[in-house]
Parts: structure tokens; C-alpha cells; sequence
């Protein structure tokens, strides 16, 4: 199974940032996320094998009781690899102040240990906070796209449950994966 964990905007969050792009993406040439799965990753497996299941779900469980919810908001953006040659157009993720922004490191931490213990490895690339709007179609300059971003803030959130997603690849319109969330994992409150 190619599935993922995931910090879940509210539909308010998602809703706000669809109703700041929408309006502007007729302007571009990018492939846009759909607004319903716009999430940031904090953990990727491309394949869970049906054994390991539930031993990842236990542990994500753990993990996430091991961390505290926090405020955050939809807001910045930029690019990967770069500006210059995009792939990927995304927007950021602000907390409410230092504390929050570790919780948000030790809870990817957490999630990658605990796919990795269970026996579903994880991609080992560096966690970079974002949230995946849209992929040029070829390499190439999205300056304004990312400047765009940059003057963007959404409403604050809570933070307060990681999702458990099962990403049906081609299952999508228009040949996308398909996200499915098959467990939500709460948070502890402070």
C-alpha cells in the first residue's frame, strides 16, 4: 500500500487558500492540487506492506498522543527544487511561535520513526514544511507564482489529529492519485 501521514488543514483553511488561488489559476500553466487533498506530508511510505498495518497504526498513535496540538495557518509559498527549473509550486505553513514549529518537527520525527519501526520505510528526505499546490508542467521560472504565495496568509487552525492516507495511484480524475484518510490520530492537548 503507497500511503502517507499527514497534518490535514481544516475545509476552512483549504476552502480560504482554494478561493485565493482560484481566481488566478486560468493566469498559469500549472497542474493544480485539488483543494480536498491539499495536506502537508510528514511521512511518506511508498509501500506498507498489509503485515505491517496495524503495528503503523499503533505507533503513529503513540507518536502523535506524544505531541501537542498547535495553532497554525496556511501562508508563504515557494518552489522546489528552485524558483527557476519548479516542479513543485507550494504554499508554507506558519505557527503560532517557536514552540509550535518544533512540535510540528518532533511530530514528523515521530511519524517517520514510527513507519520505519513498524516496518514501512520512509523516503529519508529531509522534512521541509509545505503544502503541494500545483507542478508546472515542465521544469521552469515561477517567480510570480511563489511571490503570489508570499503575500498569502490564511485563517489560523488547530492542529490537533495527523491522518493515516492511503494513496490510490491513477484511481483520481484525470489519472491522480486518489487519497483516501483511513485512520485519524488525535493529538494530546496542552
Amino acid at each position: 500500500m503507497r500511503m502517507f501521514v499527514a497534518l490535514v488543514p481544516t475545509e476552512e483553511a483549504r476552502a480560504h487558500l482554494d478561493s485565493f488561488l482560484d481566481v488566478r489559476r486560468d493566469a498559469g500553466d500549472l497542474r493544480w492540487s485539488a483543494p480536498d487533498q491539499v495536506h502537508l506530508t510528514l511521512a511518506f511510505c511508498a509501500d506498507v506492506p498489509e503485515r505491517a498495518y496495524d503495528d503503523l497504526v499503533e505507533r503513529l498513535e503513540r507518536a502523535a498522543a506524544k505531541r501537542t496540538a498547535f495553532d497554525c495557518r496556511i501562508a508563504g509559498g515557494g518552489a522546489f527544487p528552485d524558483v527557476a527549473q519548479a516542479k513543485v509550486v507550494w504554499a508554507g505553513l506558519e505557527t503560532e511561535d517557536d514552540t509550535a514549529a518544533d512540535e510540528l518537527d518532533l511530530l514528523a520525527a515521530g511519524a517517520r520513526a514510527a513507519a520505519n519501526r513498524a516496518g514501512a520505510p520512509t523516503d529519508g528526505a529531509r522534512f521541509r514544511p509545505h503544502l503541494t499546490v500545483g507542478r508546472p508542467r515542465y521544469p521552469h521560472d515561477v517567480t510570480n507564482w511563489v511571490r503570489l504565495l508570499d503575500s498569502y496568509a490564511g485563517p489560523w487552525w488547530r492542529a490537533d489529529e495527523i491522518a493515516l492516507v492511503h494513496s490510490h495511484l491513477g484511481e483520481g480524475p484525470r489519472g491522480r492519485p486518489r487519497h483516501e484518510v483511513v485512520e485519524t490520530l488525535a493529538l494530546s492537548e496542552p
